[in-house]
Order: C-alpha cells, then structure tokens, then sequence
C-alpha cells in the first residue's frame, strides 16, 4: 500500500449520510445551504474532502443532480474543498437515481464494492445492491466525467472487486480505497483491531486507504489509521455523538477534534491542493 506524508493527514467530513436526521441530532444539515456553510467551517478546521449526501425540501435523501449542482455552486463560492459525492444514496433511491449526481460533475464520488443486506430499521432485510456489473458501470461512468472514485470497503471479500477493477484497467493509480468498520446497519465487518490489520494486509500496493470508524469507533480508528498512514474519515453521516451521551454539535467539532489529535501525532492536515496532488487529482488552479 501506498502511506500518506508523514507530516499529512487527508480529513473527508462526512456531513449528513442517507440516514441520519435532524430528529438525531438537530445539528445535521440537510438543506443546501446548511451542507455548503458546514462545508466551510469544516474546510476552516483542516478537512480536505467532504463527502455529500443531498436532501430534498422535505429532509428525505436525493439523488437530484439538480439540488447536488446546488449543494456543489454554494461551496465554492465559499472555498476549494474536494467535492466528493455520494453514489451510495439511500435505501430509496434506484441505482440510476444513485449516479445523477455524477450529472453536477463533482471532483470525487463514492464507489460501493458490493453488495450488502440492510440489517436493522424499516429497510431491515432488504439488499443494498451492488454487484459487479453495477460497479463497472459505476465507475465507468465515473471515468466519463473525470471523477474519482472512492471504492467503500465493508468486507475482505470487496477487496477482491477493487482487485477485479484494477486488473481490467477502469480505474487510475494511485487507488483509494475507503476501509469501513463497524457499519452495523449494513452488515460491515465490526470495529476490531484484527479486522483493520486484515484489510491493511491485502490491500494493492498502489493503493492509498482511508479509515471510517462509525459510531463510538470514529475516534479510535481515525487515530489507528493515521499511524498506519492513511487518511481518515469523520463527521454526522457516521457519529452524530461527540462522546457517550453528548451530541456533537457540528460537523466541524468532529473535524477539530480530529486535527488536535493528527497535531500530537506531528501531522498536519493536508489543504485540498495537496490532498488533490497527493491523490493524483487536477489542480482547480489549472
């Protein structure tokens, strides 16, 4: 695998998620211009991507290229952040609808690696579908409009895929792969130290991982994740907690939090420029 800088660390805030609402946590932000100011406190505090989920009017997921183009304009009149949007969308939208916002040309954009089973809430038991021929789809679409994927990792066996990906040449080095542990809802593997070891083990040399933790786990995995040489993932999409009983109260809290601890571990985090290098990305500044 390939390790960050020693002295960076890429931070993606994750704002708002497919599942989480203001009935949560009242901080999170649904609507454009709470997500595209979010963005901003966020990018203020050192995070380099943020990871975009959209919502309609009434606070109920998207996959409008129309309000994610909105989301994209309020953010960079604000700042030069790596826009990065989500492919994953909800448990309502189609696969089509899942890749409309590709249509608002973000810089980045999530790669599911396979398929999972919906294990609690109303969509209980219900498949979040993913198989091979969508995910060359995916990102075969993707590579249409210049967009990076980001392949999310909920199992060893997707590793697998993102190998499958590489060998039949749709996707550029250096790879990033996305290494998720604890998702619950969607069956990934647990918040385990082991399991983390595993996936660093067979990961491709070429490519680059970022941590997300979920729920109590964030913290501890952002941190692992940075000693091993990855980037790291935080924010409300995945923790709408700061810590046991306490609601976060931004997304930006979570990223300062994040930071403070990248300091002591002499990292600092990398700015979207570097970050666009780093992963391989075209400058904004041409």
């Amino acid at each position: 695998m390939i390790k960050l800088p020693p002295s960076r660390v890429i931070i993606t805030v994750a704002q708002t998620g497919a599942l989480v609402t203001k009935a949560m946590n009242p901080h999170i932000p649904e609507q454009p211009h709470e997500i595209a100011a979010s963005a901003y406190e966020c990018y203020n505090e050192g995070a380099a991507i943020v990871h975009i989920h959209a919502r309609d009017k009434d606070g109920k997921t998207t996959g409008s290229a129309d309000i994610f183009r909105d989301i994209h304009e309020k953010i960079r009149r604000k700042c030069d952040i790596i826009i990065q949007d989500s492919t994953g969308g909800g448990a309502n939208l189609t696969i089509e609808q899942r890749t409309e916002c590709l249509d608002a040309y973000p810089e980045m954009a999530s790669l599911n690696m396979g398929t999972l089973v919906r294990t609690m809430g109303e969509a209980t038991g219900t498949p979040f579908m993913n198989t091979r021929a969508d995910i060359e789809a995916f990102v075969k679409r993707m590579n249409q409009f210049g967009v990076k994927p980001e392949m999310e990792v909920y199992n060893l066996s997707m590793l697998q895929e993102v190998n499958i990906l590489i060998e039949k040449g749709l996707i550029q080095k250096p790879y990033y792969v996305d290494l998720i542990l604890g998702m619950a809802y969607q069956g990934a593997l647990e918040a385990n130290l082991m399991y983390f070891s595993t996936y660093l083990q067979y990961l491709h040399p070429d490519a680059m991982f970022n941590t997300l933790g979920v729920g109590v786990a964030q913290t501890t995995y952002a941190t692992m994740g940075m000693i091993m040489g990855g980037a790291v993932r935080v924010g409300m999409e995945d923790n709408i907690y700061y810590r046991k009983g306490e609601l976060a109260t931004s997304n930006a809290h979570l990223v300062a939090r994040i930071v403070r601890i990248a300091r002591e571990l002499g990292k600092e985090p990398a700015t979207p420029e570097e970050a666009r290098q780093i992963l391989g990305m075209k400058s904004l500044k041409g």
